[in-house]
């Protein structure tokens, strides 16, 4: 395998920072040549560019410019440099520069940015005809039409656990072989609750995931059941499989990422223990595999792992998104935005838990009629819409 170039759009978070362990271990397969984040951890970033002497940075931030290379000399200086020692990256910054970042020359393309600001990204990633490691799920779920006029077939490797498993499992059978998608979930806090047991749910009840250590709306949302709600629109994008033929069931040990059934009646599963560092991996070196990314399970030792239905009553949020996947129309974009705005209120106290499903169910059933996006601003001004519309109702229920 000849080395590939990495460029890392969200090089400060949680996938960014294991995409560098995975990449800094690999010097012979992989190398990173530009990296890119909000900007508001420069001393981070300034020590990601020395480490691994980038060609380029990028910060959303646009007054960010001046403290990323302030950082960098001070990074530099810790480590004993003189200004001769070490090269200045090239530094982008403001609203475009992670877009611009996306089409740096490179092999390979990991956005693992936050939100719908991913969507442009993931576009000029494509367009540019990277291979793109996708881990920001907006895009697909808020611009799925646009994503997919844009990008090659192969062109996109999925890097969320569920989806990695399932192009890992597809791999086994051609497509016309398929009969369903099995996407697995912990349950997150409260499997298990009916509704009623849901109704006073707190704000640290909800933030205590049983296995993934996450930021704070990706743990809520999987406490609500909304985030496997997104993983069903993206695999639908991702895939092409209709969304009847994806199923949800509960997994709380999260060793299997996810299941392809087929139609002779065989079922084909990833396992693993649950680390994102081989998602991330899979993703970078697709179709090929890095040795010893992450321990195996220990087949010298018993295992019991469980596989439950959902509570759809408990847990309506699958459905729903089913259902705005289905009608299209930027009802997708309009639930991940409606949600954005609803987790917010419950983590500020002024929503109670079940009410965040309940006020994203408001939300899509008065969208006025927008039409099926052929722009990013199609697509940012349903946000724009939901957003406002799910702030009327969650101040009513403040009243």
């Amino acid at each position: 395998m000849t080395q590939r170039e990495i460029v890392i759009l969200g090089s400060t978070g949680s996938i960014g920072t294991q995409a560098i362990d995975v990449i800094t271990r690999n010097p012979d397969r992989l190398k990173v040549v530009g990296i890119g984040a909000g900007g508001a951890n420069p001393a981070l970033l300034a020590e990601q560019a020395l480490a691994l002497e980038v060609e380029v940075v990028a910060v959303a931030r646009a007054g960010a410019a001046q403290d990323i290379q302030l950082a960098f000399y001070a990074a530099a200086e810790r480590r004993g440099y003189t200004r001769g020692e070490f090269r200045i990256p090239k530094i982008l910054a403001g609203p475009q520069a992670m877009t611009e970042l996306a089409g740096w020359r490179a092999d390979v393309v990991l956005n693992g940015m936050t939100g719908s600001i991913g969507l442009e990204p993931t576009l000029a990633a494509l367009r540019a005809g990277r291979t793109l490691a996708l881990a920001n799920k907006e895009s697909l779920v808020a611009g799925g039409p646009l994503v997919r006029a844009v990008a090659a077939p192969g062109q996109i490797v999925p890097v969320d656990s569920e989806h990695a498993a399932l192009a890992h499992c597809l791999r086994g059978g051609r497509a016309e072989e398929v009969r369903r998608l099995i996407v697995t979930a912990t349950g997150g806090p409260f499997r298990g609750r009916g509704r009623a047991e849901l109704a006073e749910v707190t704000v640290a009840q909800a933030l205590r995931h049983p296995t993934w250590s996450m930021g704070p709306v990706v743990t809520i949302n999987s406490a609500t059941m909304v985030n496997k709600s997104l993983e069903v629109i993206e695999a639908h994008e991702l895939f092409g499989t209709p969304y009847d033929d994806i199923v949800v069931m509960l997994h709380p040990q999260s060793y299997l990422h996810s299941m392809v059934e087929f139609r002779d009646g065989s079922t084909l599963a990833q396992v693993s223990p649950p680390d994102m560092r081989l998602a991330i991996a899979q993703a970078l070196t697709w179709p090929d595999r890095v040795p010893d990314v992450a321990p195996p399970v220990d087949w010298s030792k018993a295992h019991t792992w469980e596989l439950l239905p959902m509570d759809d009553e408990a847990f309506p949020a699958v459905g729903l998104a089913r259902e705005a996947g289905k009608a299209g129309r930027c009802l997708p974009a309009v639930y991940n935005a409606a949600n954005e705005e609803c987790v917010a209120a419950f983590t500020e106290g002024r929503l109670p838990f079940l009410g965040i499903v309940d006020t994203l169910a408001e939300v899509l059933a008065a969208m006025p009629g927008f039409a099926e996006p052929g722009t990013v601003d199609e697509v940012l001004a349903a946000e724009r819409w939901a957003r406002e519309a799910a702030r009327q109702r969650i101040a009513e229920v403040g009243r």
